[in-house]
């Protein structure tokens, strides 16, 4: 006699192990998240800025439009001038278009972040899927932002001592600034000097990264294309973002020489420099305002030029430029 079988009891639903968290990203859209990220921020920065189109665009339709012509063509070329200067803070040959591309890709990032910050990520990433070593690209960077700077300096300190009646430092420092802006620099310059006096890591760092960057710098001059690329490249670009405040000022009926529109460009681009919002968004249209009203222009039209030419150098070409970085990231360019 068999004993009756028992039925068996139900097997455990096997677990499937969890899952490293590597493969599960790993297998995400990366790039795509990346490439749809600009567009979000485009989105996020005109929200934040709808009142500055909405009444920059309302300018715009009581201007001149073959000066306005003429600012958008002086803008495109600032992406060629752009591209000028940073082959000729590198030996090694770039890739036209794609340097091109970039620098238009790089315009949008840096409206979208502090300023700076954007285009300089852009191009060292673009320069080391080039081929550039990491420290050779940082190298370039730092040439290109030393000569961009040198040259805006020294076009402005020369238009100044040519037209020195062009702008009206009185009234474009307020009383008493000048004690706390030196104070302020000092303090930052001590910081950074006792930083690299106490911590070794920071000065072999630092040591390093001036040792490689004056071997590129000597490199770059010891090819005359190289030194007219960047040296040529600095000066065009600050030259041809003037020339487009220019004319559109021209356009909205601006009276004002063009030497102290220019002066007055220069001038507010330059101290802009130091505060570090995304593009200079909000600061730079605050200085050039400033700029302008103390090179001679009624507050009203300094406003209504600033708002206009804000439209056509950044929103304009921000949602194409964030399209641009969106391909560039997909097609591993950068």
């Amino acid at each position: 006699m068999t004993a009756p079988r028992l039925p068996r009891p139900p097997r455990p639903a096997r677990e499937r192990p969890p899952r490293p968290v590597r493969e599960v990203l790993g297998r995400l859209p990366l790039r795509r998240v990346l490439g749809l990220l600009p567009l979000a921020l485009v989105a996020v920065v005109a929200v934040r800025h709808r009142d500055v189109l909405v009444e920059g665009c309302a300018q715009l339709t009581t201007a001149r439009w073959p000066w306005l012509l003429a600012a958008a063509c002086a803008t495109c070329l600032t992406w060629v001038a752009a591209a000028v200067t940073r082959q000729g803070a590198l030996v090694e040959r770039l890739p036209a278009l794609r340097l091109l591309a970039t620098q238009f890709a790089a315009g949008a990032a840096n409206h979208l972040l502090p300023t700076g910050l954007g285009a300089g990520a852009v191009n060292l990433r673009f320069m080391t899927v080039c081929g550039i070593p990491l420290a050779r690209s940082s190298a370039a960077l730092a040439l290109y932002l030393l000569a961009e700077s040198v040259a805006r300096v020294g076009l402005l300190l020369a238009l100044l001592l040519a037209f020195p009646g062009a702008l009206s430092v009185g009234a474009l420092l307020p009383a008493g600034a000048l004690g706390p802006l030196f104070a302020a620099v000092a303090a930052a310059l001590a910081a950074t000097a006792g930083a690299l006096l106490l911590v070794r890591r920071v000065r072999a760092a630092v040591t390093s990264f001036l040792r490689t960057a004056a071997s590129e710098a000597r490199s770059v001059h010891t090819l005359p294309s190289r030194a007219l690329l960047l040296w040529g490249g600095s000066l065009a670009f600050p030259a041809l973002q003037a020339a487009g405040l220019v004319a559109v000022g021209l356009s909205l009926g601006l009276d004002l020489p063009v030497t102290h529109m220019v002066v007055a460009y220069l001038a507010a681009t330059v101290a802009v420099a130091l505060v570090p919002t995304p593009g200079g968004l909000g600061s730079v249209e605050a200085a050039l305002i400033v700029a302008l009203v103390a090179a001679g222009a009624p507050v009203t039209v300094a406003t209504a030029v600033v708002l206009a030419y804000r439209i056509i150098t950044v929103w304009l070409p921000l949602l194409p430029g964030a399209l641009t970085l969106g391909a560039l990231v997909r097609l591993k360019v950068i």
